[in-house]
């Protein structure tokens, strides 16, 4: 009998979820959330909570663009179900012939196979963040399988 890994690819699955953006597939974008998950911007200090909150902002979102695009420029699985990636997003905002470009670094946290919370920072704020979360995530499990009997 083969062993396979229950684990999945988060780093997969990240892929998957900018595919569906960049087909504007909110229902496949949606299922990639848990239902209570949690969605920081930068911008503002925007907070969404929950998939009707996080489905709304994603549809004003893409509505602000006649074109757009997102690409991954890096994507990291930092153990402890955290991910952090680089993302280019490029478009052309809704009636306007030029073209804008953004780069961020995003912080996804994941329990098991779905979105608990992303937060969209800079890119090297993000990526130590990133780093110290994974790590603070793997002490605090590893604290709490000491204490099991």
């Amino acid at each position: 009998m083969s062993e396979e890994s229950t684990t999945p690819d988060l780093v997969a699955l990240v892929r998957r979820a900018l595919e569906a953006m960049n087909r504007r597939d909110l229902d496949a974008v949606m299922s990639s959330f848990a239902s209570d998950a949690v969605f920081e911007g930068r911008a503002l200090g925007d907070v969404f909570v929950g998939h009707a909150a996080i489905r709304g902002f994603i549809e004003e979102w893409l509505g602000a663009y006649e074109e757009l695009e997102y690409r991954l420029e890096e994507a990291r699985d930092l153990g402890n179900e955290v991910v952090f990636t680089v993302v280019v997003q490029s478009g052309r905002p809704a009636g306007s012939a030029g073209h804008v470009q953004q780069r961020e670094g995003w912080i996804v946290v994941w329990a098991r196979d779905v979105i608990a919370r992303i937060t969209v920072s800079q890119v090297d704020g993000g990526r130590a963040a990133a780093e110290r979360l994974a790590r603070e995530r793997g002490e605090a499990l590893s604290r709490e399988n000491a204490e099991l009997p």
